[in-house]
Formats: structure tokens, C-alpha cells, sequence
């Protein structure tokens, strides 16, 4: 597959991404961008948020996982089910009942303008960060594939990516991003389905020898009971995906804003309800693609890369046929774009409404702060991103990547502290709390060998992130309860 079909491809997605943003975003306002003016269709939302959360990182990784961790992760994914029930059955009630736009904003109600802030803060680093390295990681795929080949400067690349994400995100926000994350979810998903008949019919495999193969693979063992110290223990994985439901879907505003753009609670419900259990299926097909890359590369004789995320693209645009090539960019561009406009477009709604004094402005006021605070924000992907390539090492990467996601403990603890006890905290100790729990539960997972007979921490982090937060808020307290 040469550069210039790439390039043609990705013009042709855009394309298609500009025409939805064009009838999407006619008549918008601003709360039209922030919460799609409360009129999204549930199954619209459901088919959006499955495609939100399967980001480029994913779309690669999950296949090469099945190398090391075979189907384990369908514990996790088993997690998420419950996850997905506490957040449709507690925390989408609350915020239906506050009417928020911002799911932060409770916690100004709850505690105060400290712990609003902090909220805020958190969600906003962790975001940034998150969503920075996923565009890094398609950025350098497509300067690899495409663009170092031309002589265009990484950076070039780069700010064209997120430039393209700006364009049709701009005016329609969540209503632009619920239809184009629609249509990239069924892109991803078509492209990992195409992979696994052309793969099957390489390999003379109808339906069913696809089912035996996979069944008879020692690739697809899925329970781990016997030792609690594996990272794959059942218990780790299956509360470990819970947690991580609940904080990075329930207490995200990139998840909940599509929620909140639902006619009603009930349509949140049942959008949370169908979106959890479509992920079950969506997941058993990435992780059978896994098995049939592995059982391809041994028929074919083909060396087993040294990093498992790469065994996907390198058997798609290598060893099959030139159209899984394509499908495979295809689909590995939606799974980027998805998660990036998803994040900038609640990025900047949580900035606009948690961190600027908005709320008393005018419409036009409102529109042109928020539409400033895009470009800013826009403009802060693109350096951290460049920032990422400047460090040239993976590991650094994926170590500031894992740090931004113990952001999401103190969220966890801090929401948990409101809904389930009477207390108020010392709002002016919120904002070190958030910070001390983090880094107590990193030296904790850095030295937990030796602190604890050779136990290693898993998923199960983030719940002592959580819990630590808790006890912090608990011990900090005032005198004073909700009234």
C-alpha cells in the first residue's frame, strides 16, 4: 500500500467527517456544543461512546495482548458490566437530578469552590495527557507510513492532525462528535472483522473452524484463579474493571457529556445499559483477531515482533491483502480520532464551565470565550504531543502516560466521600489531598515487591487511590454536615 493511497484514504475520511459536521453543526449554540441540547438519541449515544472508548492504543494493543495475557481481559471487560451498572443506577441519577452540564460542578455544591477546582484540575491533566499520547502514537504511524517519506516535519503532521479535529469539532461539539464517533466505531469494527475473513480464508477456515481454532488455541484461556500475586488473578481484573468503569466512564465529562446530552434519565439509562453490554461482543472480536495473528504467523513462518502492539499492523499491511492494509489505517485512524475529538470537545467544555467565571455570562460572550478556550486547548494537544516525540523513548512515554491515570483516584474518593457520608471536608486541603494520593499510591506500586512479599499491584490501584483519598477526606473533615 503505497503513501499516496494512505494519504488518498485519509482525505476521503475527512471527507466524510466535514459532510456530518456540516449538517450537524447547523442552528448550534453553545448548548448545542456543550450537552447537544438534551435531544441525542440513546442508541446514537451508546454506538458513539462504544467508539470513544476504543482509542488507537487500544485498537493495536488489545490483538497483541492475547500474546502475554491471553483472554484475561475478558475478567476486566466482565468488571465493566458492573461498572456500568453503578454508573447508570447512581451517578446518572445525580447528575440528571443537578442538571449539570459539567459533572464537576457537584462537587462545588457538595464541598466547595477548592474541591470544584480540584475536580477540574484532575480531570483536565489526565485528559490532556491521555489524549496527547494516543495522538501521538497515530501521528507517528502516519509520519512513518506517509509523511517522512514526503520530507514534512513531524511537527507539520502533528498540527495538521488536531487542526482537522478543530474543523469539524468547532461549531456542533458533542452533536458533531456523537455522529462522527458513530460512524468511526463501525469503521473500527469493519476493519477488525475484514482482518479476520481475509486472515480465515488464508488460512481455509469457514465460521466455524474460526470458533475451533480460537477455542483450541492456548491463546484463549480467560480465568486466572490459581495465584493472587499474577496481575491476570480473576479478582484483580474483575474489580479492577469496575473501578476503572466507574471513574472513566461516571466520573469522566468526556463519557458523561454524551450522557447528558440524552432526552432524560431514562434514555441515559438504557444508553449506559445496551453501550456496557455491546462492549462484551466488541472486545471478544479484537481479542479473537489476537488468537488468528498468532495462529497466522505460525503457519506462515512469520517472525513474532518483539513488541506485541505491533504484530497487528505489521501482518495487515505486510502479509494479507492490499484492502486490509487500507481497512486497517481506516480503522486505526477512527479509533484515534474518536477518543481526540471526544476529549477536545469536553476538555473544553470542563474548562470553559469549571475553571472560567462563566456562569452569569451572555450567549455571544459564552461563544466566544468557548470557542477561544478550543483553540487554546487545541493548541496545548499539539505541544504536548511534540513534547512526547522530543522525549524519543517509549518508556518515558508510557510512564507519564500510567501517571495521568492516577488522576482518576482522587476523583474516585472525592465523589465517593460526597454520595455516601453526611461530612464536610476541608475544602482548602481538598487540592493536596488529590495530589498526595496519587504519589503515595506510585511509591506504594513502585516498591510493593518489596513491601509486600512479592505482591505486585494491578487494575486494584486504583482503588486504593481511591480509598486513600477517602480516608484523607474523612480525617480532614469539619465539624459541619450536610444539611
Amino acid at each position: 500500500m503505497s503513501s499516496l493511497q494512505i494519504l488518498l484514504l485519509i482525505g476521503a475520511y475527512f471527507i466524510v467527517l466535514f459532510v456530518i459536521s456540516y449538517f450537524t453543526s447547523r442552528h448550534s449554540d453553545n448548548q448545542t456544543f456543550f450537552i447537544g441540547n438534551r435531544k441525542s438519541p440513546w442508541y446514537l449515544v451508546s454506538i458513539a461512546m462504544v467508539g470513544t472508548s476504543i482509542s488507537g492504543v487500544t485498537f493495536i494493543s488489545v490483538p497483541g495482548w492475547v500474546g502475554t495475557s491471553q483472554f484475561s481481559y475478558l475478567q476486566m471487560v466482565l468488571g465493566y458490566l458492573l461498572g456500568y451498572f453503578v454508573v447508570a443506577n447512581v451517578l446518572l441519577p445525580l447528575y440528571y437530578r443537578l442538571n449539570l452540564t459539567s459533572i464537576y460542578t457537584y462537587l462545588e455544591q457538595r464541598f466547595g469552590f477548592f474541591s470544584y477546582k480540584s475536580g477540574a484540575v484532575l480531570f483536565l491533566v489526565s485528559r490532556i495527557i491521555g489524549a496527547s499520547f494516543r495522538m501521538f502514537i497515530v501521528s507517528s504511524v502516519l509520519q512513518l507510513t506517509i509523511f517522512r517519506q514526503w520530507g514534512v516535519p513531524f511537527w507539520v503532521t502533528v498540527s495538521v492532525t488536531v487542526l482537522l479535529i478543530w474543523l469539524y469539532t468547532r461549531k456542533g461539539g458533542v452533536r458533531t462528535v456523537l455522529w462522527t464517533d458513530a460512524f468511526q466505531a463501525v469503521a473500527m469494527i469493519g476493519s477488525v472483522l475484514l482482518t479476520i475473513y481475509f486472515i480465515a480464508k488464508s488460512l481455509n477456515l469457514d465460521f466455524h473452524g474460526i470458533i475451533t481454532t480460537i477455542r483450541n488455541s492456548d491463546l484463549s484461556k480467560v480465568w486466572f484463579f490459581d495465584d493472587i500475586n499474577n496481575r491476570f488473578h480473576f479478582i484483580k481484573q474483575f474489580l479492577g474493571g469496575a473501578f476503572i468503569t466507574i471513574v472513566m466512564t461516571g466520573l469522566d465529562q468526556d463519557m458523561m457529556q454524551k450522557n447528558l446530552s440524552c432526552k432524560n434519565y431514562s434514555d441515559a439509562r438504557k444508553n449506559m445499559y445496551w453501550y456496557g453490554f455491546a462492549f462484551l461482543p466488541v472486545n471478544l472480536i479484537f481479542l479473537s483477531l489476537g488468537v488468528l495473528l498468532y495462529v497466522y504467523a505460525a503457519s506462515k513462518g512469520i517472525p513474532i515482533p518483539a513488541h506485541s502492539d505491533d504484530i497487528f499492523p505489521m501482518i495487515a499491511t505486510k502479509y494479507l491483502s492490499p484492502v486490509v492494509g487500507i481497512f486497517f489505517v481506516l480503522g486505526l485512524i477512527a479509533a484515534a480520532y474518536s477518543s481526540a475529538d471526544s476529549a477536545l470537545t469536553a476538555l473544553t467544555t470542563s474548562v470553559t464551565i469549571d475553571l472560567l467565571e462563566t456562569k452569569n455570562m451572555d450567549e455571544v460572550t459564552l461563544k466566544k470565550v468557548r470557542q477561544r478556550v478550543h483553540i487554546i486547548l487545541s493548541v496545548i494537544m499539539v505541544f504536548t504531543i511534540l513534547l512526547f516525540n522530543s522525549f524519543n523513548d517509549r518508556s518515558v512515554i508510557d510512564a507519564i502516560f500510567t501517571v495521568a491515570g492516577y488522576t482518576y483516584g482522587p476523583l474516585l474518593g472525592l465523589f465517593a466521600f460526597g454520595m455516601f457520608t453526611s461530612y464536610q471536608p476541608n475544602d482548602k486541603l481538598v487540592p493536596v489531598i488529590a495530589i498526595l494520593s496519587p504519589v503515595v499510591c506510585y511509591v506504594l506500586n513502585r516498591y510493593s515487591s518489596f513491601l509486600f512479599s512479592g505482591y505486585k499491584f494491578g487494575f486494584e490501584l486504583l482503588i486504593l487511590n481511591g480509598a486513600l483519598t477517602f480516608a484523607a477526606l474523612y480525617f480532614t473533615r469539619t465539624r459541619a454536615k450536610r444539611s
